[in-house]
């Protein structure tokens, strides 16, 4: 793995302490999550967030163990860092910071002050909703540590007033219960009883979201750290309250060495993939119906477009084939008129996309090819088979195959965004691309011919679908050739004054990156050629992927910021998105083009947001600063996948 490591210049002033982020997942869906500086600034940041009934659901329950050291002189050092709402961050504890790592993935900060080093360890039990933070002395002492119990229990996406009810703090031995929710254990806990107002979160001032939050100060744990080695634990967790977890410190060794397992499953690499193969651990996670993928941390739950888009990189580029095979049969259950579920974040099931059902299509593939299960390929032929069927026949939101040519059109619902780019702004579609969107119709040429070769792995005929695959693939190569030199966005669309048909049709030549699909997939309609991959590129590719729109193009967006309505104007128009940089690797290989130097930007943004992980997002205008989930499925998936070696 990277060695992700920061000395005092980066710990010992605010701004790379507080913009780079750590995460340690619990492998349900909840985690653990804050900076370097110990700053929150994330109404998600927490030590203990626990997983709801839906892995977009969560509550944010231990919020932070601010320590407080009692020198042998009897001074009294306070080692946390709260930032308010006044702009005042207080204390200054990131300043007494000396060196912050994470070790086997697991983040460890070490204080220094004067003769005394304290460090500080931080583990989930994996499998549970249990977080263990043990404090060791280095040098120095005796010391007294206080740890103070910051506590909410409240909605992630929200925040908690102290207008209303203080939370609900129960005495327990050897700590409290909090709202009935939550345990914490430790030494010398005493209680307090006390709100701490308007602890402030910048990055969702800068969002456009309310930014202040109250949080309770439950109590206080206390213990002595004599001599060098000497600890201090305390452990949270939810779930079975009566039973306590193992030690704080064994969860510890358990995690780093559960960690270094998961790198060594995933086979030889150097250090960016070992990286990658744990940052992709954290998304993969297990649910009462099975094994199923965070899309993105700390606000995302299960998506399947995501989900599909990611398979091969976080299951198949990790060897985890086994819980590959459990997801997709789990998943093709939700079938559903020849559609995939899309998401349940929003409280209820969705079917409404166009490209996660054919993303299913190429994961099954490729499960298939790569392990040579063989047994999931035949169980799931006739469910395959139903999703090319009911295309043909036509589905939800005008999705269906063009009789005239044999590609699939979609989009003629007011208010739709079916493809990934469905960003909309007070309800009305940003980029709702009406028609035939280039990389639907790549992965339905994709899907037609992965099907075709199930079905003959499993002794059938394919004739049909060989035919079908055919004549898809001929429309495809005489539609999509624009005069600009590229392929076209969009063909069969509505011209833009007559947005929901009925009009002139207009093909869509905006330099977009959608078209590598075409070029990148295992059966692309077409062969890649430099000179048109170098116009893309010119156009799109930055040191962290492509740009969703070339900049010389009208509604360019060059920085993804601002209020929610400015962020999703923005998210598809211009803003660069780690995961293409996939296809794009795929394409230029497939060109006899080089690729190394394509993956440095992305190597170097390993240690700079989310740490030894890949962000959602980044502005289009240098220099590309990361936005969106600092943690992102597809991000890491995609990355990882074409560093070894693509498709």
């Amino acid at each position: 793995m990277i060695d992700i490591r920061f000395g005092p210049q980066v710990c010992g002033e605010l701004g790379g302490g507080a913009t780079r982020e750590w995460l340690v997942p619990d492998g349900l869906g909840g985690f653990a999550m804050g900076t370097v500086s110990g700053v929150r600034t994330r109404r998600y940041h927490g030590l203990l967030v626990v997983a709801g009934e839906t892995l977009g659901s969560r509550n944010v329950g231990l919020v932070s163990l601010d320590p407080a050291v009692t020198l042998p002189s009897g001074a009294r050092v306070r080692l946390g860092a709260h930032e308010w709402s006044s702009g005042d961050v207080d204390p200054r504890g990131f300043e007494l910071l000396e060196r912050f790592d994470l070790v086997d993935g697991l983040p460890r900060w070490r204080w220094r002050i004067g003769d005394v080093v304290i460090e500080r360890e931080l583990a989930m039990a994996y499998g549970h909703s249990c977080v263990a933070v043990v404090h060791r002395l280095v040098s120095g002492g005796p010391v007294r540590l206080d740890l103070s119990a910051a506590c909410t229990w409240r909605d992630a996406h929200g925040e908690r007033r102290a207008d209303g009810p203080a939370p609900r703090v129960e005495p327990v031995d050897g700590g409290a219960v909090v709202e009935g929710a939550f345990r914490l254990a430790g030494p010398g806990w005493s209680p307090e009883g006390q709100w701490w107002l308007g602890v402030h979160h910048r990055e969702e001032e800068a969002r456009g979201l309310h930014p202040d939050d109250d949080i309770w100060h439950a109590g206080r744990f206390e213990g002595v750290l004599e001599r060098p080695g000497d600890t201090v634990s305390v452990l949270a967790w939810a779930g079975d309250l009566a039973t306590t977890p193992p030690p704080a410190t064994e969860i510890v060794a358990a995690a780093r060495r559960r960690n270094r397992r998961v790198v060594a499953q995933a086979g030889p690499a150097d250090a960016a993939e070992a990286t990658l193969a744990l940052a992709a651990d954290a998304f993969v996670v297990r649910t009462a119906a099975g094994p199923d993928v965070v899309a993105g941390y700390p606000w995302f739950g299960a998506w399947s477009r995501d989900t599909m888009t990611s398979y091969e990189g976080l299951f198949l580029a990790t060897n985890r084939a086994d819980e590959g095979r459990e997801l997709l049969r789990s998943y093709a259950a939700t079938l559903s008129e020849g559609m995939l579920a899309n998401t349940a974040d929003t409280g209820r099931v969705e079917y409404n996309t166009v490209d996660a059902t054919l993303w299913f299509l190429h994961a099954v593939s490729r499960h298939v090819t790569v392990s040579g299960d063989t047994d999931l390929g035949d169980e799931l032929l006739p469910a395959l088979r139903g999703v090319v069927d009911a295309h043909l026949a036509g589905t939800r939101y005008g999705i269906a195959v063009d009789p005239a040519d044999g590609l699939v059109t979609q989009g003629g619902t007011p208010g739709t965004a079916l493809t990934w780019m469905d960003a909309r702004v007070y309800g009305v579609p940003v980029t709702p691309r009406v028609g035939k969107p280039v990389e639907v119709n790549a992965l339905w040429v994709n899907g037609l011919a992965g099907l075709a070769e199930l079905t003959e792995l499993a002794g059938a005929d394919a004739a049909e679908l060989w035919r079908l695959h055919g004549r898809a693939a001929a429309s495809f190569a005489a539609r999509f050739p624009s005069p600009a030199g590229w392929l076209h966005d969009v063909v069969d669309g509505p011209a833009p004054a007559y947005p929901l048909g009925g009009a002139p049709v207009h093909d869509d030549d905006l330099l977009r990156p959608n078209q590598l699909l075409a070029w990148s997939l295992p059966y692309a309609p077409l062969e890649p050629d430099e000179p048109t991959l170098r116009r893309v590129a010119a156009g799109l590719l930055t040191p962290l992927g492509p740009r969703t729109l070339s900049p010389d193009s009208p509604g360019y967006v060059g920085r993804h910021r601002g209020g929610p309505a400015e962020r999703d104007g923005g998210y598809h128009q211009g803003t660069v998105w780690p995961w293409l940089l996939g296809p794009y690797v795929d394409a230029a290989r497939r060109a006899k083009m080089p690729v190394d130097e394509l993956f440095v930007g992305v190597d170097a943004h390993l240690t700079e947001h989310g740490l030894g992980s890949v962000s959602e997002s980044a502005d289009g205008d240098a220099p590309h600063g990361a936005t969106g989930c600092p943690f992102q499925a597809w991000s890491v998936a995609e990355v990882l996948r074409a560093r070894r070696g693509g498709r």
